[in-house]
C-alpha cells in the first residue's frame, strides 16, 4: 500500500445494516485523529471469498466478520490463530503486507475484558460458571473461562446435542445440564452467562426460571438490545453483580483496531455513548 493511501477497514456480514461496529470504529478514528474509514459491507455468500481477497487491493487493512460468515472465512484464510481454531470461528481478518490473510477471534478477549472492567472484584476461580446456549458465542466464552481458570462449567442448551458437542471439544471441565433443569444449575455457581439470543429485541423471551440466582453471583448477558435484559433485571433484584453485553462488543474491537491502524484505543464511557446513539 502506498504511504499516502487512506487505510480502510469494515465489517462483513449479511444482513449488516444493524451493526454497531461502524459507529464504534468511526468514533475511535475521529477521537484519535486517524485518517481512515470503517465501512459496513453486505456480501452474498457466493461472493464472499472473491470480495475478501479483493479488499486488500482496494486499500483495506482488515475487516471484522459477523453472521453468517465467521466460520466460512477460515476456509480461505492463509493463517488462523490457535484461539480462532479452538473457538471454531474468526471475527477479525488482518490483511498483511505480504499479501496473506490472517484470521483471529477476539470475542473471548472482549468477554473477559468486559468483566474485568465492569466487575473488577470478580474472581473466576471462586466457583463454577453456568452458560446458557451452545452456539458460536458459547464457544468463545468457554475458551475464555477455561483460560482464566474457572474450575467447572455447567452448560445447558435447548438442543442438548450441541452442548454435548462442546463437552467433546473442551473436555472434562464441562458438565451438560438438561434445558428443563437450567434454572436449578444457577443455584450452585459463581458466574452466570447467557450466550443465547433469547431476550433480545425481536426474539423469544428467556424462560429459564431465575429464582435460583444467589446474592453476589456475577451475571452477564451477551444480549445488548435491550441493554438491561429480563435476566439482568432479575439478577439485580436478587442482589447479583450484573454486567451488560455491550462491553464485550467494545472490548473485542480493541485488538483489531490496533492491528489495523497502529494505535490501541480505550473503552470509555464516551465509547459506550457513541455506540448507543
Amino acid at each position: 500500500m502506498s504511504l499516502n493511501r487512506i487505510p480502510l477497514a469494515g465489517v462483513i456480514g449479511s444482513p449488516i445494516a444493524h451493526s454497531k461496529s461502524p459507529a464504534l470504529h468511526t468514533h475511535w478514528l475521529k477521537t484519535l485523529g486517524i485518517a481512515g474509514h470503517y465501512i459496513p459491507i453486505d456480501v452474498a455468500q457466493e461472493d464472499l471469498e472473491h470480495i475478501v481477497k479483493t479488499l486488500p487491493k482496494m486499500g483495506f487493512v482488515g475487516v471484522n466478520v459477523t453472521v453468517p460468515y465467521k466460520e466460512k472465512v477460515m476456509d480461505f484464510a492463509d493463517l488462523v490463530t490457535d484461539r480462532a481454531a479452538l473457538i471454531g470461528s474468526a471475527n477479525t481478518l488482518i490483511f498483511r503486507k505480504d499479501g496473506k490473510i490472517h484470521a483471529d477471534n477476539t470475542d473471548s478477549y472482549g468477554f473477559i475484558q468486559n468483566l474485568r472492567q465492569k466487575a473488577p472484584d470478580w474472581d473466576p476461580k471462586a466457583g463454577p460458571a453456568a452458560i446458557l446456549g451452545a452456539g458460536g458465542a458459547a464457544r468463545a466464552v468457554i475458551a475464555a473461562l477455561v483460560e482464566v481458570g474457572v474450575p467447572e462449567i455447567l452448560i445447558s442448551n435447548r438442543t442438548k446435542a450441541r452442548a454435548e458437542n462442546l463437552k467433546t471439544d473442551f473436555g472434562k471441565r464441562l458438565r451438560v445440564v438438561d434445558w428443563v433443569q437450567a434454572g436449578n444449575m444457577l443455584e450452585e455457581v459463581a458466574t452466570v452467562i447467557n450466550t443465547t439470543s433469547l431476550g433480545m429485541v425481536g426474539k423469544p423471551p428467556l424462560r429459564v426460571p431465575l429464582d435460583g440466582l444467589q446474592k453476589g453471583t456475577l451475571v452477564t448477558d451477551l444480549v445488548y438490545a435491550p441493554l438491561m435484559t429480563h435476566l439482568l433485571n432479575e439478577a439485580n433484584e436478587a442482589g447479583c453483580v450484573t454486567v451488560d453485553g455491550l462491553g464485550m462488543l467494545l472490548h473485542q474491537a480493541v485488538p483489531a483496531f490496533e492491528r489495523w491502524f497502529g494505535v490501541r484505543p480505550q473503552v470509555t464511557d464516551e465509547t459506550r455513548a457513541a455506540v448507543l446513539r
